[in-house]
């Protein structure tokens, strides 16, 4: 009998399946994955939305971006940027302070409520999918982090590219 692999069907798969066929699994795996991401930041002490705690993220990796490089790393306009930054510097998350050397840019970065925000939302998001994880078998979640790890360490090394019109 052949397996229906409809979603939330667990698929039976041979060691080097073709490529089409394991992104489709994983594009299946990413969705739940991101509904529990988002769930389990949607539950921490101050709801923020992904777009906040997206710019939150990019300021913590890189404090004192001004308003047009935060843009730039969101994708976002000016005006967007903008905004969402007024919103929160109003919650109290995010500082404006004027650059050392030049008064006419604006250095933004994170108050201590900013930081702690994130990390709360990264320990209920880590929690989470420790309790998905748990459910795995051992040898399961091996595979799947050695995976994972290998997946990482092939996008750090070769660019990212869009697929070819034949390949997608």
């Amino acid at each position: 009998m052949i397996p229906p692999n409809g979603p939330g069907d667990v698929p039976t798969r041979r060691p080097g399946a073709d490529p089409q066929s394991v992104a489709r699994e994983i594009a299946d795996a990413v969705e739940g994955l991101t509904e529990l991401w988002s769930l389990a930041a949607q539950q921490a002490a101050l709801r923020l939305s992904p777009h906040q705690l997206r710019a939150l993220r990019v300021l913590e990796a890189q404090p004192g971006l001004n308003l047009t490089a935060m843009a730039g790393r969101l994708e976002i306009g000016l005006p967007t940027a903008s905004r969402l930054c007024d919103r929160l510097v109003a919650a109290g998350m995010l500082e404006r302070e004027l650059h050392p050397h030049d008064r006419r840019e604006v250095r933004l970065s994170l108050t201590g409520q900013g930081r702690r925000v994130l990390r709360e939302v990264a320990e209920r998001r880590t929690r989470a999918l420790a309790s998905a994880l748990a459910e795995l078998d051992p040898g399961d979640r091996a595979a799947l982090g050695r995976g994972l790890a290998s997946l990482a360490a092939t996008r750090r090394t070769r660019p990212a590219r869009a697929p070819a019109a034949d390949e997608g």
